[in-house]
């Protein structure tokens, strides 16, 4: 089995760090970087792309809500066009320091609040997905299980990596639960290992409430402002590979 380990990452800003990038650059195979609008900034973007080059890892643009005091969390009513302009801007941004940095953008994500609403809502899917393709018609787009993504990117011609998140509760349609709502963030590392067990297993996730569903990931993500991530992608990692798995960045699998 191979499987890829992502982590997102360059959510500081300024000064403000966030996460621990370096060590878990050491674990992951993939690397969702905030390009600016819910956290990073151009010095932690560059320096994130020098790492990954360094690594070897993959390099994605994890784009979101213009929402630095919200983290990116909070949803924003924002019309459709100008909302395409901003991800366009935040796949050029990273784009482009990724090549002078000597590296490659080979994937994209919608982040926090703007993940939930695009993975919800096939109309938002279908014209932000088009503006990914516009962009680069190579691009591989990561997600958690959702139809209207996985609907807009086959209509693109535009693979799907469907992301596992090891640490969020889903709801029956293998949606992600909202973060308002009690207990949608496993913090128990026991339990997210767990949960990764079941799906190594079983390729399968347990929603909120008890419903065993069906998840085709061949991505695992970990969230790098979690407290104690890096030990838990250690530990993520450590039970992949005892099950006879192959950590392999996104790009080769999708190969």
């Amino acid at each position: 089995m191979k499987i890829d380990l992502n982590a997102d990452m360059g959510e500081g800003f300024g000064a403000w760090r966030m996460g621990e990038d370096e060590a878990l650059m050491e674990i992951i195979s993939s690397a969702n970087v905030a390009c600016g609008f819910h956290a990073g900034d151009p010095l932690i973007m560059n320096n994130t792309a020098l790492l990954a080059k360094a690594r070897g890892i993959d390099l994605g643009a994890h784009v979101g809500f213009p929402d630095l005091a919200g983290f990116g969390r909070r949803q924003m009513n924002i019309e459709i066009k100008e909302l395409c302009t901003y991800v366009t801007y935040q796949l050029g941004s990273l784009a482009a320091i990724a090549r002078v940095a000597g590296h490659h953008m080979t994937h994209m994500s919608f982040h926090g609040a703007l993940g939930n609403m695009v993975a919800a809502d096939a109309d938002m899917a279908a014209q932000l997905i088009r503006t990914v393709a516009a962009f680069d018609p190579e691009i591989i787009v990561s997600s958690s299980s959702s139809r209207a993504i996985e609907t807009a990117a086959s209509q693109n011609n535009l693979r799907v990596a469907t992301t596992f998140l090891a640490d969020r509760a889903y709801d029956d349609d293998c949606l992600l639960v909202p973060r308002k709502i009690a207990n949608s963030v496993i913090k128990d590392p026991a339990a997210v290992l767990q949960r990764v067990r079941q799906l190594l297993e079983y390729g399968t996730v347990t929603s909120i409430s008890g419903k065993v569903i069906k998840v085709s990931a061949c991505s695992i993500l970990l969230h790098g402002d979690t407290p104690g991530a890096v030990e838990l992608a250690r530990t993520v990692r450590t039970e992949i590979e005892s099950a006879g798995g192959q950590i392999v960045p996104i790009s080769k699998l999708m190969a």
